[in-house]
Formats: structure tokens, C-alpha cells, sequence
């Protein structure tokens, strides 16, 4: 059932999250060090559910992307839903959760293994469970399945004021989302930031051992995740955000592959006051196969780019990815593609 060893490879099974039951959770040190380090007072961003028209619209666009993939011979899984409001936590502290909405952030799968994320956002903390039947049923079918150390997430996680590109997570305990991570086959690229720590990059590799290489990103962008800053087209081919990367500051290795600079993108605006991804959340694209993406249907500027580098583009809603803080890429995990580990550099 896992086989998935880079972000191109053709896709043959993918699970997709859902906004059902997706809230806002209590803001606490580490949801306002992680997700709202920019704001000067995150009291004002209320707790509890999103808007019913939010959760209606966001579900109606994730059921339109099953729909995608299974037109498409796409296996698709979704979450198992539990009540997002009840209490979860450690002997030190307690919360609330999330959403199941974003996949991509809490397991990584590296051929055929799950790793579950030690996650640095409490709220966060038991997202995985709505995940968990269907990593038990991959694992009775063969894979590998693993959790990183649970981190205790104490304040000292935590730095009280955000400077630039200087990210709000401590080195204190192994912290990392997977949504940090791309994957490039023997090598992978993890952004440094608010969501990933230099500690979890060691730990990443020490699981993963010699036969793979784990580039650590510093300085590019402090806020979250890696995929709206650089998205991996086929071989040779990336998608780079212009507003975070320079041309000479292109990350080793892929300073020798082809380069595609992404154009401005256009803003489908958030339900205020739930911000919470910039308007770069519209190069977060996810790749079926080397030729064809699936791309936020109003970004024409980038899906006309895609066409031209002879790369297909099938458009999807995502109304509300700037709410509720996830692309094409975030809302699903790649479970299963054909093909095999491979050095691309």
C-alpha cells in the first residue's frame, strides 16, 4: 500500500483530509510562536469553528479533487474523523485540536514507510489518529510505520517575539512537520522555520541513514512549510517562489537543475479574520505524474507556465485555502506512485 519516494513519480493512491470539523483552537504559546509569530496580539483571532459556509465549501472542493483522482484510476482514503474539540494533551499542558484538513503536515512517507511528525503546534499534537486505520491496515499489508519522539512542547519550544527569518521554534526537543520536507529520492529538502527544527532535521537523518542525504534550509523563510516556497516538478525541473529565493541563492543541489520562477500569484482572498497562508499558497501545487498537475484554478499565470514547460494542468477549486491554510499539495498524501529510489543529482 506505501510506496512513494519522491513528489512526481505517477500517483496510484493518495489520502485527502477534510474540513469537517475543522476549528480554530484556543491560542496558546505555541499556536501564536508557530502560526501567528507576524501578529503583534493573536487574542483577537476567535476560538472555535469555522463558518458553516467555510466547511461546506471547503468539503465541497475536496470532494471535487476525489472526484479528480478517481476519474484519474486514483486510489482514494480519507480521514476518520474524531471530535476536534475534546481536550487532548500531555501532564503538562492541555488543548484543543485543529482539523484533519492538511494530511501532508503531520505523516511523511518515504517508500514504504509512515513517519508520524513530532508536530511543534499542541492543538496539533493528536492529529494523526484520524490517520491512524489506515496506517494500521498499510502496515498488516507491509510497511513500515514509526512515530518520531513524542516532544514534551514546553514553553521553552518557544521564542516570544518573531524576527525576520529568524524562525519562533527553539533547537530545545526534535520538532518538525512533514510538510518541511520534500522528497527528491535519495535526497531531501527541509526547510528550517517556524514548523521544523535544525534538531529534527538530525533525527530525519539519522532514521533514514547513509543511504540518504537530508539538506537542511536556513534563511529562506521562517514562517511554516516548504511547499509554497519550492514545489519539484519531474527530473530537473523545480518551481521556485521569487519572493523567498534569488538566483544566487538557489539551494544546493537544485542551483544544476532548470529553474521556473513563479509567476505573482492571484489573490482568492481569506474569510477574515482567519488568515492563515499568504497569497503564495497559490503555487502549492500537487503533481499526479512528471506531465500533469493540479493547480488552484485561478492562478492562470502559473497553470499557463506549467502548460508551456510541456507540463498538463488540471484546475481545481480551492476556495477557501487561504482560510484554512492549505493547497492541493497540503490537503493530500501521496501514498502510493510507481516507480522506484533513484539519485536525481
Amino acid at each position: 500500500m506505501i510506496n512513494s519516494w519522491n513528489e512526481w513519480d505517477p500517483l496510484e493512491s493518495v489520502l485527502v483530509g477534510t474540513a469537517l470539523g475543522a476549528r480554530v483552537p484556543q491560542v496558546d504559546t505555541s499556536l501564536k510562536a508557530i502560526a501567528y509569530a507576524q501578529l503583534e496580539d493573536a487574542r483577537f483571532i476567535p476560538s472555535g469553528a469555522y463558518p458553516q459556509q467555510v466547511i461546506e465549501e471547503a468539503e465541497e472542493d475536496l470532494t471535487e479533487l476525489c472526484q479528480v483522482f478517481e476519474k484519474l484510476g486514483i486510489q482514494v482514503h480519507r480521514p476518520q474523523v474524531f471530535d476536534s474539540s475534546s481536550q487532548h494533551g500531555n501532564p503538562f499542558w492541555k488543548s484543543d485540536s485543529q482539523y484533519f484538513f492538511c494530511p501532508r503536515d503531520s505523516a511523511l512517507v518515504i517508500g514504504d514507510m509512515i513517519i508520524e511528525t513530532p508536530m511543534p503546534i499542541r492543538a496539533r499534537y493528536s492529529e494523526t489518529l484520524a490517520y491512524r486505520a489506515l496506517f494500521a491496515q498499510a502496515f498488516e499489508a507491509g510497511a513500515k510505520w514509526l512515530s518520531a519522539p513524542r516532544p514534551l512542547l514546553s514553553d521553552n519550544n518557544y521564542l516570544d517575539k518573531a524576527e525576520p527569518k529568524i524562525p519562533t521554534l527553539t533547537n530545545e526537543e526534535i520538532c518538525f512537520d512533514a510538510a518541511n520536507v520534500l522528497r527528491c529520492g535519495r535526497d531531501l529538502f527541509y526547510l528550517v522555520s517556524n514548523s521544523g527544527n535544525l534538531k529534527g532535521a538530525r533525527w530525519l537523518q539519522s532514521i533514514l541513514g547513509q543511504e540518504f542525504k537530508v539538506h537542511t534550509l536556513e534563511g529562506l523563510y521562517s514562517y511554516m512549510h516548504i511547499d509554497s516556497t519550492i514545489s519539484l516538478l519531474r527530473p530537473g525541473l523545480a518551481l521556485l517562489n521569487p519572493a523567498r529565493i534569488q538566483k544566487d541563492s538557489i539551494p544546493a543541489p537544485l542551483d544544476k537543475w532548470d529553474v521556473l520562477w513563479c509567476p505573482e500569484p492571484i489573490d482568492i482572498g481569506f474569510q477574515a479574520p482567519y488568515e492563515n497562508a499568504s497569497t503564495w499558497i497559490g503555487m502549492n501545487l500537487f503533481m499526479v505524474r512528471p506531465d500533469l498537475a493540479i493547480v488552484e484554478a485561478t492562478q492562470v499565470p502559473l497553470i499557463n507556465l506549467l502548460e508551456k514547460n510541456q507540463i498538463n494542468v488540471i484546475p481545481v477549486k480551492m476556495r477557501h485555502q487561504r482560510t484554512l491554510g492549505g493547497g492541493a499539495h497540503c490537503v493530500t498524501l501521496d501514498l502510493k506512485r510507481t516507480g522506484k529510489l533513484e539519485s536525481y543529482f
